[in-house]
């Protein structure tokens, strides 16, 4: 990657790279001299003024030219012949443009979703869902080992509570679940009169059942349904955890309970794990350490990625500290996604026909495309509140995002297809000469091409997801620009018209492969 490259030219590992704005100051610029100078009492210009020199003197063609700017920034300018060079790679690499070995294949869990199979899944779960699944496919292009898990909540009071509500029949969604029951097994009065062990699980079967139809229609694949049931509970994984906190003398009892020293490893107090007593039950915390300890020592992930509601905030620095007293801080990654709001005529709105109260994904989903669905989601930060626009995500104009990143590639498309038809105009390896490419809005959009590398790059590292749809934009604003200024298919010059035409071609690969890493579709046609 050219910012792997800059930093080697500066012997700098560690050196923050960016994209400036404003491009008087350089396709790449650091300000990594200015802190170095000031931490060295030294004048910041002319330190930089100097490793300029320096490199100059042995400047790699990556770059036409080099700068020092005030107060003591370095900036770089791409060479136009790095730039064309560029296209020839993105026409042979292809679907793998973009693909990398940063991850060498360490094992990666994205756990994502895992609602607790109560009820059909909320707008919410929505958003962590294709968060979660975008970042798994952006993960995996950059060459990781990656599981996406959900984690089937199927036990403890919550189940419960939910058994005891299907009994009395309460509730619109627990009426649609109790349709699927045989008649013999309810009352003259309305209430189950048969249950049992076997009831529980239709019952959950059922809603899960559900869950994994709503999550098909996402466009998510779970590699791993793990239920807390089957794999924790009945194989007494909770109670060897918590032995194994006793034996680590991480663990005491006091007030009627047993306690984790989660204050030992930054949390603001001690959690308990089980509550003493005839009704002795483990906490959720206690699960989750048993749950940890899986993915950890018994699965050996390298990494965990655990995508969780906002509501769980209270939940992080307990399992963070009980990761670190495994012997594995720093391999979890908790992401809270804040909340999501249906607006519609710039109002909230509810839209839920089972509940009244939640916006169901099934109910988004007969009212808008996946695609917009997904573009959307991955489009806002997981720290910032989202206001889902459902009548801009209706729209079937330039207006709606999506639709005009998918208008784009099928614009390109349609160049392309015209060209093949022309016998005039042909698009081939033969005869292709890039260094006719010189505009400066051809050269733009080659920059814009040559970032989704380090756009998979950088988004493997700290997990901000959205940076993909705002590529996408970005990426289309460029090639609208060189379509405006450029006449692709000129009759009289047709050795730039290939050189175009591979251009856009190039565009179109690129454009295809950011649309299959977010889940979208790429049509040929609009």
């Amino acid at each position: 990657m050219i910012r792997d490259q800059i930093r080697k030219l500066l012997n700098l590992p560690d050196a923050i790279i960016e994209q400036p704005d404003n491009k008087s100051f350089g396709d790449y610029s650091t300000n990594a001299v200015l802190k170095m100078a000031k931490s060295e009492g030294k004048n910041p210009l002319a330190m930089a003024q100097a490793m300029v020199k320096k490199l100059t003197s042995s400047r790699d063609v990556i770059f036409a030219k080099i700068e020092a700017a005030p107060p003591g920034f370095i900036n770089f300018y791409l060479s136009p012949d790095f730039l064309r060079e560029q296209v020839a790679e993105i026409l042979d690499k292809k679907e793998n443009y973009g693909a990398s070995d940063l991850g060498q294949n360490r094992k990666v869990q994205v756990e994502f979703i895992s609602a607790n199979p109560t009820g059909p899944l909320t707008l919410g779960n929505g958003r962590g869902g294709v968060y979660g699944d975008v970042l798994g496919k952006i993960l995996r292009t950059a060459g990781f080992d990656v599981t996406k898990e959900y984690y089937i909540n199927d036990a403890g009071n919550q189940i419960e509570i939910l058994m005891d509500t299907i009994r009395e029949g309460k509730g619109d969604y627990i009426k649609f679940i109790r349709e699927k029951f045989p008649k013999d097994v309810i009352g003259s009065d309305g209430k189950i009169i048969v249950w049992g062990q076997k009831g529980t699980e239709e019952a959950l079967g059922d809603i899960l059942k559900d869950i994994k139809k709503t999550v098909a229609s996402m466009g998510i694949k779970f590699n791993v349904w793990f239920s807390e049931r089957k794999e924790l509970r009945e194989k007494g994984k909770v109670e060897e955890i918590i032995k194994w906190l006793k034996e680590k003398d991480l663990a005491y009892e006091e007030e009627g309970a047993l306690w984790f020293k989660a204050t030992k490893f930054g949390d603001d107090k001690d959690r308990v794990l089980m509550k003493k007593g005839k009704d002795e039950k483990p906490t959720y915390f206690a699960v989750d350490c048993a749950y940890h300890y899986n993915k950890f020592v018994e699965r050996k992930f390298d990494k965990v990625i655990n995508i969780w509601g906002a509501d769980h905030h209270g939940d992080v620095k307990r399992v963070k500290g009980f990761v670190e007293a495994l012997g594995y801080r720093d391999k979890l990654e908790i992401i809270l996604m804040q909340f999501v709001r249906l607006v519609q005529n710039g109002k909230p709105v509810r839209m839920s026909k089972r509940e009244g109260v939640y916006v169901l994904v099934d109910d988004i989903l007969k009212e808008i495309t996946l695609d917009a669905f997904r573009f959307f989601m991955a489009k806002y930060s997981p720290d910032t509140h989202m206001d889902f626009d459902l009548d801009l995500a209706k729209e079937q104009s330039q207006k709606n995002p999506v639709y005009y990143v998918q208008y784009a590639y099928a614009r390109i498309c349609s160049i392309l297809r015209k060209s093949s038809e022309s016998s005039s105009s042909p698009l081939g390896e033969v005869g292709r000469d890039f260094s006719l490419l010189s505009h400066p809005s051809e050269l733009a959009l080659i920059k814009q091409l040559i970032r989704l590398p380090e756009i998979i790059a950088d988004t493997a590292r700290d997990y901000q997801v959205h940076r993909l749809p705002q590529y996408a934009l970005d990426l289309v604003r460029s090639f609208h620009k060189f379509y405006e200024d450029c006449r692709v298919i000129d009759e009289e010059n047709k050795d730039l018209t290939v050189a175009r035409l591979a251009l856009c071609e190039a565009t179109k690969i690129v454009l295809k492969n950011t649309l299959d890493l977010m889940g979208i579709s790429a049509p040929e046609k609009m």
